[in-house]
């Protein structure tokens, strides 16, 4: 499947949901759930539907400065798709 691209505005997918608590996020899904922390879970808060992946990717990009902004990039984008092939995140 394709990466998205950087007008992809990435959601969660139908029937997925935040659920946990403040200190143990996760994300509800059909199937079950996944426990998401730190980097992924500042990724998956900005997947409202209103950012877009370029919007995402810079907010990241600002908040780890040290690190290479292409690699960055290639992270988001490889954890996107790996959430969306297991319809979890729609783009």
């Amino acid at each position: 499947m394709p990466w998205p691209i950087d007008s992809s505005r990435p959601k969660l997918a139908a029937g997925c949901r935040w659920g946990g608590s403040d200190e143990e996020k996760m994300i509800l899904f059909p199937e079950g759930a996944i426990k998401v922390q730190t980097t992924g879970r500042r990724i998956l808060e900005r997947c409202d539907g209103q950012n877009t992946f370029r919007e995402i990717v810079e907010a990241l990009q600002a908040h780890y400065s040290a690190s290479e902004p292409a690699k960055i990039r290639d992270d988001v984008a490889r954890f996107l798709e790996q959430l969306h092939q297991k319809r979890i995140v729609d783009y």
